[in-house]
């Protein structure tokens, strides 16, 4: 008997060692399984990291960072597909920068649009790539609005994916999130499973999470680094614009018998709304303009720029600056918007007949310096500025002003950039200081009063960055 029991507890002990060895090759398969599919998706994270590492550089192309989201996030959670939805630049809706092929839809859709995709899926992916969604309209909308993630395991808690329901399109597991860093709320990414598929565990959602976050400092990056190329781009414009329009300015004053001129002009920015320019009229005859074109930077260069063009067109043969005006304004007032307008002041110098005609359309009044009894005075003959009248009242009012010159008087055309300049302590510049620099350097000449005025305007602003472009032109007659 006791061989026999013997025996039995033989063969119970190698039949438990074998179960337990059994039971541990299972666990440790199940482990070796478990251990490569945490490599696996430290692979795909390591990958999806190293790919938003780009954002960090200029290399990336905005396209390929969205694909790369949401590819990345899908392959990782194992999602049967995915979107990205940006926000536009004019910030008032989210548009699809990304939607991956199959993806489940995230917004409403219509029935005919479902109709249509039965039998053409390609109709369904149109609609959705062109769909945008405006804060607050369905899930996608709420999430961004919010500011808040979403993970549904069951669809009927967003009414609006109910449509797809029953048909290969539709969601059954999602999640989505929005894509923020800092007080940046850029957009939105989202995750779907279909009914064939797992719906999103809690730690799919913890890990998802973790993705869009780093999926928004890359994305800030990116645009960072887009405007900042836009920046660069712009600025290179500017100052290919800057130096047409240098061209286009006189880079020194012509030599007229009887007459010293000397003229300058400085941008507040890259280009100019300012104008000044010396046209020859005729042998015996030369043309003086100054403009200033109401507004900044390079709308006022580009409307600069085309009545430059149009008074050349005029002023040659033409010995009354105010009938080129005229014409000059009748040309202009089609093309120029209601908001903007253009001052300016235009002198014929005649050497031959030892004149000067004047002619304002609204300009600031120019200074006449009288050697004789050292006075300065601004000359105001009537006018209005050119562009906002057909013509029936501009030619009206503006008409020739003649000006009698003795030797050493001097005629000071000027914009209100020079009058209106700030200093530190928001006061302007002004016309009395302007009158006393007139009275301490006319005399001097028309070199020496340019340049005594820049001086003195430089003292006052001080450290004040300009705010407006700057013209002077000082005619002497000698």
């Amino acid at each position: 008997m006791w061989p026999i029991l013997f025996s039995g507890l033989l063969i119970a002990s190698l039949a438990g060692w074998l179960f337990t060895w059994r039971q541990q090759r299972v666990r440790i398969r199940q482990l070796e399984r478990s251990n490569e599919e945490i490599q696996i998706e430290e692979t795909l994270v390591f990958d999806f990291l190293h790919g938003l590492g780009e954002a960090f550089s200029e290399t990336i192309r905005a396209a390929d960072l969205h694909r790369l989201i949401v590819e990345g996030a899908s392959r990782i959670l194992d999602a049967q597909g995915g979107a990205l939805y940006m926000m536009e630049r004019a910030g008032g809706k989210l548009a699809p920068a990304y939607i991956s092929k199959g993806c489940p839809p995230f917004v409403e859709v219509p029935p005919h649009v479902l109709q249509q995709a039965a039998g053409n899926p390609v109709a369904l992916e149109s609609y959705l790539r062109l769909h945008t969604v405006p804060p607050g309209e369905g899930i996608v909308g709420r999430v961004w609005q919010m500011r808040a993630p979403v993970h549904l395991t069951n669809v009927a808690d967003a009414p609006e994916l109910a449509a797809a329901r029953g048909t290969s399109f539709a969601a059954s597991s999602v999640m989505i999130t929005p894509l923020l860093y800092g007080k940046q709320n850029m957009g939105v990414l989202a995750l779907g499973n279909g009914p064939m598929s797992a719906p999103f565990t809690q730690s799919d959602f913890v890990v998802f999470k973790s993705i869009a976050e780093q999926s928004a400092f890359a994305l800030y990056n990116a645009i960072v680094y887009s405007e900042a190329n836009e920046k660069k781009r712009l600025d290179h414009d500017l100052e290919i614009a800057r130096d047409i329009q240098r061209i286009l300015l006189p880079s020194e004053a012509p030599v007229i018998e009887g007459f010293e001129i000397s003229g300058l002009n400085i941008p507040a920015r890259h280009v100019s709304g300012d104008y000044f320019d010396y046209i020859a009229v005729d042998e015996s005859r030369l043309g003086v303009a100054i403009a200033d074109v109401s507004g900044k930077g390079v709308p006022a260069s580009i409307i600069m720029a085309i009545c430059r063009s149009v008074l050349r067109s005029q002023a040659p043969g033409n010995p009354s600056p105010s009938d080129v005006l005229q014409k000059v304004n009748r040309q202009l007032y089609p093309d120029i918007k209601e908001d903007m307008f253009i001052s300016m002041a235009y002198v014929i110098l005649d050497h031959a007949g030892h004149s000067v005609t004047l002619s304002r359309a609204g300009h600031d009044a120019p200074i006449l310096y009288r050697r004789a009894d050292q006075s300065a005075t601004p000359i105001k003959p009537p006018g209005m500025v050119l562009g906002i009248d057909s013509g029936s009242v501009f030619d009206r009012i503006t008409g020739d002003f003649a000006l009698s010159l003795e030797r050493d008087d001097c005629l000071l055309l000027y914009t209100d950039g020079v009058t209106e300049a700030l200093d530190v302590n928001g006061d302007e510049f002004g016309f009395d200081r302007m009158i006393q620099c007139v009275h301490a350097s006319a005399p001097e000449g028309a070199p020496a009063l340019i340049a005594r005025i820049i001086e003195e305007l430089r003292k006052f602003v001080g450290a004040q960055p300009q705010n407006d472009d700057i013209t002077l032109i000082a005619i002497r007659k000698t």
